[in-house]
């Protein structure tokens, strides 16, 4: 009855437990007709193995070198009928795809995006998304130094010409972001950048002078 507890004999409990791995419906049915049960719904049997613990064992995954039942089978041609339409084709390009060349503005932090014709190390892709303006200075100077960063130099991150660009170290950034300084680096006219990025250097050079006779 809707409502109330159902009730287990220790026999029964003990007589699912010995069978809790079993499917669960394949469980219930056989439960519902050993024991004679019909106030015993799939739902209230899966419950009390929950409560209890009884774990069939299945995760729903696959496992390491587990072979797929349908691994060397072909799709029936009436499936496939159905499936056509919508199945990609030989070539299919994703409407998102975007080939070698192109270009866009990362809308978090401004710099261009550039697409490039090599080898994706995490995806395996033939393409691979790259920061234009270190990419081109990369191929112009070779890798930034560890521990450095590319700064722009005339402030305006799509300018990506590798002579816009300069390495200084990372510890140099809060100073050019006007943390210590009056004068932020981007914020500063055009004719003042050299200076504000001349003090910055020094400074950042005394900083780290003191740090290393400590």
């Amino acid at each position: 009855m809707k409502g109330r507890a159902i009730t287990y004999e220790p026999e029964e409990l003990a007589w699912i437990e010995a069978r809790k791995e079993m499917p669960r419906a394949e469980l219930h049915a056989m439960f519902c007709a050993y024991w004679r049960r019909k106030d015993v719904t799939p739902d209230a049997l899966k419950a009390l193995c929950l409560r209890k613990g009884w774990e069939t064992g299945r995760t729903g995954c696959f496992v390491k070198g587990q072979v797929p039942p349908n691994k060397g089978r072909r799709m029936p041609e009436h499936v496939k009928a159905k499936t056509r339409a919508t199945m990609f084709k030989a070539g299919h390009q994703p409407a998102n795809y975007r080939g070698p060349g192109h270009e866009r503005v990362d809308a978090k932090d401004g710099y261009v995006i550039l697409i490039v014709a090599e080898r994706n190390p995490h995806t395996g892709a033939d393409t691979r998304p790259v920061q234009k303006h270190r990419y081109l200075w990369e191929k112009a100077h070779g890798p930034v130094p560890e521990g450095y960063v590319l700064k722009c130099l005339d402030g305006d991150k799509t300018n990506t010409d590798p002579t816009n660009w300069t390495p200084i170290p990372k510890g140099m950034l809060p100073r050019l972001a006007g943390r210590w300084s009056p004068l932020a680096y981007d914020a500063a006219p055009a004719e003042l950048k050299p200076t504000v990025m001349a003090v910055a250097r020094l400074e950042h050079t005394a900083r780290e002078t003191r740090k290393a006779k400590r």
